[in-house]
């Protein structure tokens, strides 16, 4: 049977504005507005499919107009809805955001009360359709006590998306059993305890993390790359320099990518190094998920790292990965 990776999260319609000059609160800022599938659950296997990787989404939505588009979606990029549940009368859940001039998000509001129905009878239900899975994704827009389930009862590697530091929480029971974690740094030091002021607390709490039980830490450091972490190396990959049009989405790559990087049996620095590809090429699109994503694009795009080594006494300020 071909090995594929499960998601466990949520679907969104998106809709969002881009400011074409830099926002002015409380006004009206002419920009441009876009309305498209979106949800961190969606987009990974989105990004997933497009990254050659069978996959398997278990979610909830509603019975309308936006989720006849999802199903089709799902139809066209080959994605198993096998596990998911259309909810009669319900409304597909939605996310509205707003980003500056610059493609930075300034604010967002989410309606996800649908994701509820992701109960750990759902997911009992939907046990089967997992078995076989190389890794298990989840996202905590489903509520704690199926985040819990899931920790218990993923017959797979278990790779989570904090989402945010209002649904972060959800992860701190079960960070013993969690193989791969990507939070920001606000949703590391909610986890980690460790209040992040500089680049050395990052370090600290991506330690504390990894004492607590997770097995692999991919700490996001924004425009400065990401801090990578498992018992073995600690690591800081830059960034990679792109023409950013909208962040959105960015993370949603990154993870997917990591996904890959994992059933290929890339190392730490390999796969900080492929998932950042993926993200820099994602912030380069409009939408959410860049529809060029491929392989060979991602490939291509690890060629800005340089394999230069950087002795460990260096700053870290180089093209290539730094133990720290």
């Amino acid at each position: 049977m071909e090995r594929f990776a499960a998601v466990v999260g949520g679907i969104n319609i998106d809709i969002g504005g881009r400011s074409l000059s830099p926002l002015v609160p409380g006004d009206s800022n002419p920009g441009r507005v876009t309305v498209s599938l979106g949800g961190v659950g969606r987009n990974i296997a989105h990004n997933l499919r497009l990254l050659d990787v069978a996959a398997r989404f278990l979610t909830a939505y509603g019975d309308d107009f936006y989720a006849d588009r999802f199903e089709a979606s799902c139809r066209e990029l080959g994605i198993d809805l096998g596990g998911s549940v259309r909810v009669p009368g319900a409304a597909t859940s939605s996310y509205l955001y707003l980003a500056d001039s610059d493609g930075e998000m300034a604010l967002a509001v989410s309606d996800m009360e649908i994701c509820e129905r992701i109960t750990p009878e759902f997911l009992f239900a939907g046990l089967p359709l997992l078995r076989g899975a190389g890794t298990v994704i989840l996202d905590t827009n489903i509520p704690e006590a199926s985040v819990a389930w899931l920790a218990r009862h993923s017959p797979a590697p278990l790779f989570a998306d904090p989402v945010s530091t209002a649904k972060a929480g959800r992860l701190l029971p079960v960070l013993d059993r969690i193989h791969t974690l990507k939070p920001n740094r606000m949703e590391a030091e909610l986890l980690s305890g460790v209040r992040i002021a500089d680049a050395r607390d990052c370090i600290t709490a991506a330690r504390a993390l990894l004492q607590a039980g997770v097995q692999r830490v991919f700490l996001s450091l924004g425009a400065d790359g990401v801090l990578a972490a498992d018992r073995r190396e600690l690591l800081r990959v830059p960034g990679i320099p792109a023409a950013v049009r909208n962040t959105t989405g960015a993370g949603d790559a990154f993870m997917a990518a990591l996904a890959r990087a994992y059933c290929d049996g890339l190392s730490l620095a390999d796969s900080c190094r492929f998932a950042s590809a993926a993200a820099s090429l994602t912030v380069e699109c409009g939408e959410t998920v860049n529809p060029a994503l491929s392989l060979a694009a991602v490939r291509e795009r690890m060629k800005a790292f340089s394999v230069s080594p950087i002795p460990q006494s260096g700053d870290g300020t180089g093209q290539a990965p730094t133990r720290i």
